[in-house]
């Protein structure tokens, strides 16, 4: 999972290049955050948890697209 912006980012001087890796990086925290609460139903042993952590998986997704 990604917690923190990648070393050597300060480093990029391109504008847009530096927009790309911030969208990248951005697309990477949902996808994790997707796998996370995925991971997280598939273990609930209470279906309503379960269900919660599903519904928050589905709202994930759509931030990715």
């Amino acid at each position: 999972m990604i917690s923190e912006i990648p070393k050597g980012f300060d480093k990029i001087k391109d504008r847009k290049v530096r927009d790309a890796e911030l969208a990248r990086i951005g697309l990477i925290a949902e996808l994790d955050a997707v796998n996370l609460y995925e991971q997280l139903a598939s273990l609930a042993e209470d279906e309503t948890l379960r269900k919660v952590f599903l519904e928050i998986a589905r709202e994930e997704k759509t931030h990715v697209g």
